[in-house]
């Protein structure tokens, strides 16, 4: 999908006309117009300013996939993030336990565990992943003083 039609897309699904968007982003209507047609691009603060406007990342706004509300769409779009690294902003040790002498061998008996399950309870490999994160979760809250959820 070109820039354009992204933002027309954008745009419509924001429920916005081209003149309430360039009074947002302090452009013509005409300007909006040229971007939606792919006469013309934004310039990068422009396109911030876009990003701000329909609540999309700069990735989202300028990458080739479709933008959608469906839920092909959403998981496409979670593939494609890092998450290790969006997580590793509030919680800085995920950018650096893969250094810690010995973590190895973790990684190597939760690849066992997880097969172990997968195998035992015939799991697809996402439903084990779950299941397997939310017993972690559990946990983390029975030894937290939280009552987990039922």
């Amino acid at each position: 999908m070109s820039l354009g039609k992204k933002l027309l897309e954008l745009r419509k699904k924001a429920g916005l006309s081209q003149e309430e968007a360039a009074d947002q982003l302090n452009v013509s209507r005409q300007t909006v117009s040229k971007w939606e047609t792919d006469q013309t691009v934004p310039d990068l603060t422009k396109a911030k300013l876009l990003c701000e406007l329909y609540r999309v990342s700069y990735d989202q706004l300028i990458s080739g996939n479709t933008v959608g509300g469906d839920l092909t769409s959403m998981d496409s779009a979670a593939d494609e993030i890092d998450w290790t690294a969006a997580w590793s902003q509030k919680y800085p040790i995920l950018a650096s336990y893969q250094g810690l002498n010995g973590i190895r061998a973790y990684r190597e008996q939760i690849a066992a565990l997880c097969g172990r399950c997968q195998e035992q309870f015939g799991l697809s490999e996402m439903d084990t992943f779950l299941i397997l994160k939310d017993i972690l979760y559990q946990e983390y809250k029975s030894r937290n003083g939280k009552k987990p959820a039922t």
